[in-house]
């Protein structure tokens, strides 16, 4: 080949292959995020006793770290264990002082870069799909979900209406599916929200699974059919929309929003913290470059403003509220920020009950389920509390698989398994608003 035509060759194909590659984030020959996570380790750490505890806090706290679970250094506790992500300059003392303390652990991610690669096995070989073909067995860039949204809409117009409920802090919009026969326009109401926290790409899924799963089974299933008739479903399928995108370009275990904070130069707002419920209180921090930053106040993030501004608009039809995040295995309701117990805990605690027996009839994964407080931690300005205290008597929060083997890097391949397990736990309790539970009252007592 003459040097002109190997030239023009050579370009053609380098720019073939930014455009192959840039929308799944893989140029050809390079790794995801340019490799940032290599040599990076996850440590599962099991403090024995009180003492243990005090050390490891002190540990982390001086190190920097990215914590799965808990997500806050002051919710370790012993006999619990604890997540870590540790960058790779850091494995090697971490490893010392851990022995050094005979505090017990163990890595269960050696090597954080491979297993990003195999969680989404390496996105330039991902099967590319028209909205036809749209496949539901792998995790979706945001621009994806929003386009298959729309067809959605376009396709199901008898099941499916699709608005925004606002804008992000960068604009984008906020795009909710409804779903149900249009019948009646007055229905009860279930929410449904996906993608609070960035990383947690499970969760979309899902929502995405539930549309999908609804329209193509309401035909032959009588249970689908009768929900779809008597309640319509508000579907936010990246409620997060900023941060997910960011977790796709840069960032893969980005959690908060994309807010700045210009006195701090940090990023970012839990969302899950941001609701106006006894905010900023424990289990929250008040600090901008903290994880579980609670926001300089509630409802500063315009996502969490918007999506409270339609549930205040519809609360009198909106009777269940259910976020999916991940994970830990666990159905949790309110209180989160209080050991106490809810006005209507029997039926709640019935509901919880079922779901999570529906869930296990799939595959025979067990699911925890109780108040959140005293499930999982304390945690202030929940989201499931605030809708809690605003009418909504059944509000949940799912953590979706698993308990820590892949925490945040579920693979694809277990994506039908546990979407098809969390269908029936939401069936399961969308069914039950259909009843009347006796132990309701007709006072509904607020926070």
């Amino acid at each position: 080949m003459a040097p002109d035509n190997a030239s023009a060759f050579r370009a053609s194909f380098l720019l073939a292959c930014v455009i192959i590659c840039g929308d799944v984030l893989c140029p050809v020959g390079a790794y995801l995020y340019n490799n940032r996570y290599a040599g990076d380790q996850v440590f599962r750490i099991t403090p024995a006793n009180d003492e243990e505890v005090q050390v490891l806090q002190k540990i982390l706290a001086h190190m920097k770290v990215d914590l799965w679970q808990p997500s806050r250094v002051s919710l370790i506790f012993h006999n619990a264990t604890v997540d870590v992500h540790v960058k790779r300059n850091n494995t090697q003392s971490l490893h010392a002082r851990l022995k050094l303390e005979h505090i017990d652990y163990r890595v269960f991610i050696s090597n954080l870069q491979k297993e990003i690669e195999k969680q989404t096995g390496y996105r330039s070989s991902r099967r590319r799909r028209s909205e036809s073909q749209y496949d539901y067995e792998v995790y979706h860039s945001l621009d994806e979900i929003q386009r298959w949204m729309f067809e959605m809409n376009r396709t199901h117009r008898d099941l499916v209406d699709m608005f925004s409920v606002g804008k992000s802090y960068e604009g984008r919009p906020l795009y909710v599916l409804q779903l149900g026969k249009r019948s009646r326009p007055q229905k009860k109401a279930v929410w449904i929200d996906c993608g609070v926290h960035a990383r947690e790409w499970i969760g979309p899924a899902f929502c995405q699974w539930f549309v999908k799963e609804a329209i193509n089974s309401h035909q032959y299933d009588s249970v689908m059919r009768r929900l779809l008739n008597q309640l319509n479903f508000y579907i936010m399928p990246v409620f997060n929309v900023d941060g997910y995108h960011f977790s796709w370009t840069t960032d893969r275990f980005w959690r908060k929003t994309r807010s700045k904070n210009h006195k701090f130069h940090c990023r970012g707002v839990d969302a899950n913290r941001n609701w106006k419920v006894k905010w900023c209180d424990e289990g929250a921090s008040s600090h901008p470059c903290d994880d579980t930053y609670c926001g300089p106040f509630p409802e500063s993030e315009p996502e969490v403003k918007a999506v409270a501004k339609f549930l205040r608009k519809h609360k009198k039809r909106v009777k269940a509220y259910i976020s999916i995040h991940a994970y830990a295995q666990m159905l949790l309701y309110p209180y989160s920020y209080k050991y106490a117990m809810i006005p209507n805990f029997n039926c709640v605690e019935s509901a919880a009950y079922n779901a999570v027996t529906a869930l296990y009839s799939a595959y025979g994964v067990k699911y925890r389920y109780g108040p959140a407080s005293t499930t999982l931690y304390v945690s202030s300005g929940s989201s499931i509390d605030w809708a809690y205290r605003n009418g909504i008597r059944y509000a949940f929060a799912f953590e979706l698989r698993d308990t820590g083997y892949f925490g945040f890097l579920l693979p694809e391949s277990l994506i039908n398994p546990t979407c098809t397990e969390t269908m029936r736990a939401v069936k399961a309790i969308a069914s039950g608003l259909l009843k009347k539970c006796e132990t309701d009252r007709d006072r509904f007592p607020y926070i």
